[in-house]
Parts: C-alpha cells; structure tokens; sequence
C-alpha cells in the first residue's frame, strides 16, 4: 500500500492538539447546544413554547450567560449554523461571547442521515459536499471544532458491513476535510440505544464501530455511546458493569493518541448520563484518554422544563444548567426537574 502523504504541518499539529486538549482539559466537557430548529420545536413543543428565531436566540443566550459556576465544567460549546450568527441582547456575537468565557466555539457540519441504499433501513449522513468551503467559513467565523454524527442500529441483522464502512469512510473525509482548515473534528459513529439487544452485544458493535479513521489522531475527539443495553431490554446493568463495558471497548479500539473521548448522552436520564459518566472515570483499568461528556439533552432538560419559555424563569434555567454542569443532582421526584426522566426518543435523529 502506498504511504499517505503528509497533508498537515507541524504547525497545523500542534494547533490541533492544543485545541483538543483545551475542550478536554481537566474537569470539562461539552455542551452540545447544536439541535436542528426541527429539533428544537419538539423540545419547546413540550414546554408550550413557540419555536421562533427569537425564542431560540433567548433560550440559547440563557445556557452561554450562565454565571461562572460553569466555567470549571464547560471546555466547549457546539452550535448550530444559526446560533453561529446570533448576538446577545447587547450585541455581542455569541462565539465572541463563549471565547471571553475561555471555552471553545463548535460547529454541527453534517446535513443529516438519509437511507442507505441495498440495507434494511441503515443510514449516512450527507453534508461532504460543500464541507471544504464550509470549513473554511467556520474557521474565519470563530469556529475551532466541529461535530459530524453517523448512527448505525442494532437488530438480528444490522448493523452491516456495508453500513459500517460507509459510514467510517464518511467520518473519515469529514474529519479529514475539517482538519485541513484547522478545525478540531468530533467522530461521532452513535449505536442508536433502540432495541432489546443485551450489553454484550452492545459492546461488541461499539467495538466494530470503533475503528480507525485515518486522521490525525492527536488533533481529533471522539464521541461514541456510552455502551448500554437496547432501551427494550428487561435486564437492568448497573453503573459498574456499563462502565466495565464502555472502557473494555475503548481499551480495544481507540488508540492511546486520542486526546479524549466526549461520550454523548444517548437519551439517557441527566442522572443516569452523570452517574455512569463517573462510574466509567472510576473503573480499574487504564484509561489514556480523557473521559468526558458532550450532552444536550442530559445537560438541557431541567433547564428547557424550568424555563418554559417565559422571561422571567430565566435564572431558574440558568441554575438547573449549572446544576447539571456540575454533576449536582436533587431527588428525580422535586418540581420542574427532569432528572430521573427517560430522554429516549425512537430513531433518534437532530
């Protein structure tokens, strides 16, 4: 096989590296605050709340100008095209607003999944063409990481090999492409939680999904699943065993190089997603990578539900925010909070 030429600099590298390391730095995570506006009127849908250009721009400005409680917790935000371009009440763009906050701006590049031809219902996503121009844009707009989500399903006979490689193969170009312009790539190859498959299973198809990219290893982060059992599943796993689960699978495929791995929530509860967050970064096997969150829905939920859409909640959002960025949880039965909740949605697609 022909050696691949060397498409980075030393410097491009280190800019990379630095990048990924400061989102990952001791302590923080990510907030994903990326939801399609097709997303966002399901949400709001559930809290009787207009789903406006205006309504989003206010709710999003509650999540960025939560007070600095959160400045220990959050390394990165990911928005979406629009919230790129909105400003706050006084003006201020809101990536100048998150960079002043010493955390860095995101930038969800993919157009979606859509159905992948010669399988049973399996998908890719779209979004390569344009994506170097994009890139470029994003870059010169305050953009330093970008998110890029594949998703593949477990039944008797998916995922398959095909869906597999396709959908590697687009997460390779994406993150290659990204890298090109300087911007940090999130490989995000989600096992959709749908399914009364085991944990076993679980983790054998986490692992197949798992696989090398063919980027710059140091100047990217990953986003898988945490490994759970299908949502149908009757037997319950404790924290430990999906911990057991989750590390054996990473300790398996992702290389050492990897600065860190951002799990998503999966439609977890906020509780379940932090509990088995810290369950994983306490398991007795060696982990090199920093083992973090990027959450929307496990971050979001009690803040969406205490806001409801009415100016006048917003410090009580913002403290729910804080709450869950904290890891700081109250009993899943207290008014307004969502908690204990099941954030699981069928076919999950944003």
């Amino acid at each position: 096989m022909p050696h691949s030429y060397p498409f980075l600099s030393t410097e491009q590298k280190k800019e990379l590296s630095d990048i990924a390391h400061k989102i990952v730095a001791p302590g923080k995570g990510i907030l994903a605050a990326d939801e399609s506006t097709g997303s966002v009127a399901k949400r709001f849908q559930g809290i009787n709340a207009e789903n406006t250009e205006e309504n989003r721009r206010l709710y999003r400005q509650l999540l960025f100008t939560a007070d600095d409680r959160v400045a220990p917790c959050i390394g990165g935000v990911i928005f979406f095209h629009e919230t790129l371009y909105q400003k706050t009440d006084d003006g201020k763009l809101f990536p100048q607003l998150i960079k002043e906050r010493g955390q860095v701006v995101g930038i969800k590049v993919d157009k979606g999944v859509v159905p992948l031809a010669g399988t049973n219902g399996e998908t890719t996503t779209q979004g390569l063409d344009g994506l170097y121009e994009r890139c470029a844009q994003y870059k010169k707009d305050g953009a330093d990481f970008a998110k890029w989500r594949c998703v593949l399903k477990i039944t008797p006979t998916t995922p398959s090999s095909l869906a597999i490689m396709e959908n590697a193969n687009v997460l390779a170009r994406y993150a290659s492409i990204c890298q090109m312009h300087g911007i940090v790539p999130i490989v995000e190859p989600e096992i959709l939680p749908d399914g009364d498959h085991d944990l076993q299973r679980s983790q054998y198809v986490t692992e197949q999904a798992l696989s090398d990219h063919h980027v710059y290893l140091e100047g990217i982060l990953l986003k898988p699943n945490m490994v759970t059992p299908g949502h149908s599943h009757a037997k319950k796993y404790s924290a430990q065993q999906i911990a057991m689960a989750t590390v054996t699978a990473l300790r398996r495929t992702v290389p050492p190089a990897v600065p860190g791995v951002t799990f998503l929530s999966g439609g977890q509860s906020e509780e379940d997603a932090s509990i088995n967050l810290n369950a994983i970064n306490q398991i007795p096997l060696a982990r090199p990578w920093a083992l973090t969150f990027s959450y929307g829905r496990a971050l979001q939920a009690s803040a969406l539900k205490a806001w409801a859409g009415k100016k006048e909640n917003g410090k009580a959002c913002q403290e729910e925010y804080i709450k869950r960025a904290m890891g700081k949880y109250v009993s899943s039965g207290a008014k307004g909070a969502a908690g204990g909740e099941s954030l699981f949605v069928a076919d999950h697609a944003y």
